[in-house]
């Protein structure tokens, strides 16, 4: 959950994955009953869709920095090519306008265009799908409300076969479990509604799950991490466990996601979008009940011993740190949250994978800009430090002070670069 990063990219997304409301192109007419929206709805009325519009984070995806919302999105670079998130304004030629609140909830729901085209997973439908008739009907009058932008839908740039659609219907049978979520009985309202929002609107699963070279999650490993295809970084996990969210207490989840801080380190990267553009804007009661949801999921049951580093990496790797990471984060990895996050046991130093340290240390870390810490501190990056001294320290961060993670390799560190 915490310290990811990667300011140029901070609106990138992975492939399959992450935040958008339709990252695919709006393609084709309604054929259905065209519905554009309810003239007469006040803005009490609209709140709540502009308010699931935040939580869903289609900004993400469909707004292009300092451009008009929701007409278009960056660049989604995935290993099978570049996509775009599409204009959902009311525009009727280039947005979609011309879409029925049935045609949205297909999409939604369904992952399908008005006229049947199947869109491609980057919009999570597999997780939207969870989402209620209720609250898609709400961001949709909300979309509706909008001022139409006359901005035309960039095509993506996939390479063959990926350009195929209709080979979408195997990708399907194998990966989309559809269905709205269900309420448990056994368990209480809070539970039931961080539920919704982690498995629906949140979509925490698409960049939280393992995935296949395919794209598909791996619902077996449901939210015990994974890496963000296509970016090159690692969502940590959101279980229970040391590599986890076990150390964590609800409040300080709820301030990572409320401020871009806790005390057990600071969202960067893809997360820090995340922070930014959506979960800062939630609702307390939503952020306590997101809480106490994913400390109720148990750890990995995976094995989490590891090879003990090298001596001669690990003293390399000292001298690295007291040279150029000591006089922030301490001689001991104590940091001084949040400017100077702590590096014993911080998630993302404990991750299975070294990836998100790397990148932190070749590109610097910027947490985000919130309502709480308008102005964050920031992590310069270090790289002119060569592939052996980056792999060395890294190694060292992760296995000093009571850390225990793999180490890194220089193959590692120029695979990132």
């Amino acid at each position: 959950m915490t310290r990811f990063h990667l300011p140029d990219l901070i609106r990138s997304v992975s492939t399959l994955v992450l935040l958008g409301c339709l990252s695919a192109h709006a393609a084709g007419p309604s054929t259905s009953a065209t519905f554009q929206g309810d003239p007469v709805l006040t803005e009490e009325q609209l709140e709540p869709g502009r308010y699931l519009t935040r939580v869903s984070n289609c900004a993400g995806c469909h707004t292009v920095a300092n451009g008009k919302d929701f007409a278009g999105g960056p660049p989604i670079p995935t290993p099978f090519g570049t996509m775009y998130g599409p204009n959902i304004t009311p525009s009727r030629e280039h947005g979609i306008g011309n879409w029925s609140a049935d045609d949205f909830w297909n999409a939604m729901h369904d992952g399908k265009a008005p006229d049947g085209t199947l869109l491609y997973p980057t919009f999570p439908y597999p997780q939207y799908t969870r989402m209620t008739r209720t609250d898609t009907d709400a961001i949709y009058n909300y979309l509706m409300s909008q001022p139409a932008a006359d901005t035309p839908s960039r095509p993506h740039e996939l390479r063959f076969p990926y350009d195929q659609r209709p080979l979408l219907r195997l990708w399907r049978a194998m990966y989309f479990d559809h269905g709205a979520l269900e309420t448990d009985p056994a368990q209480d309202y809070q539970w039931n509604r961080g539920r919704y929002l982690v498995e629906g609107p949140g979509h925490c699963a698409a960049c939280h799950t393992e995935r296949n070279r395919w794209g598909g999650s791996n619902l077996r490993k449901d939210l015990e991490g994974g890496g963000i295809l296509g970016l090159n970084w690692y969502a940590t996990p959101l279980t229970g466990g040391e590599r986890g969210l076990g150390n964590w207490s609800t409040d300080d989840i709820v301030e990572l996601l409320l401020t871009g801080a806790s005390r057990h380190g600071t969202a960067t990267g893809p997360m820090a979008e995340v922070v930014t553009e959506s979960t800062q804007h939630w609702n307390a009661q939503d952020l306590h009940a997101v809480a106490a949801y994913l400390k109720t999921l148990p750890a990995s049951s995976e094995s989490t011993s590891t090879p003990t580093p090298a001596e001669a990496v690990m003293s390399i790797g000292g001298k690295v740190y007291q040279q150029h990471c000591a006089h922030c984060h301490g001689d001991k990895g104590e940091g001084d949250a949040p400017a100077w996050p702590p590096l014993v046991g911080n998630t993302s130093v404990l991750a299975h994978s070294p990836t998100n340290v790397l990148q932190m240390i070749l590109k610097g870390g910027y947490a985000p800009a919130t309502e709480t810490s308008p102005r964050p501190h920031g992590m310069p990056p270090f790289h002119g430090l060569s592939d052996t001294d980056v792999a060395a320290v890294a190694t060292y961060i992760r296995n000093s002070w009571g850390n225990d993670a793999p180490p890194a390799n220089a193959h590692d560190v120029a695979r990132l670069r």
